[in-house]
């Protein structure tokens, strides 16, 4: 699962979660904002590759650097 999280003084504002597949604001800054991102098809849709980049390619490693640990 690819989770990106924006903060502010220790407060997250806004959340992107691969399983959801859209933004979810926790404050109502970052309600708006999540509401403007999930509108906005290009950045949704890079969001939602970045799980391909990010977990996908890396699982593997860790896993294996896991086992071979164990």
């Amino acid at each position: 699962e690819y989770i990106d999280s924006y903060f502010f003084n220790k407060l997250e504002l806004t959340r992107f979660s691969s399983s959801v597949g859209k933004f979810v604001g926790f404050t109502e800054y970052g309600v708006r904002n999540a509401e403007y991102w999930n509108n906005n098809p290009s950045y949704l849709s890079a969001m939602k590759a970045q799980k391909e980049v990010y977990c996908l390619n890396h699982v593997p490693v860790y896993y294996s650097n896991a086992l071979t640990k164990s």
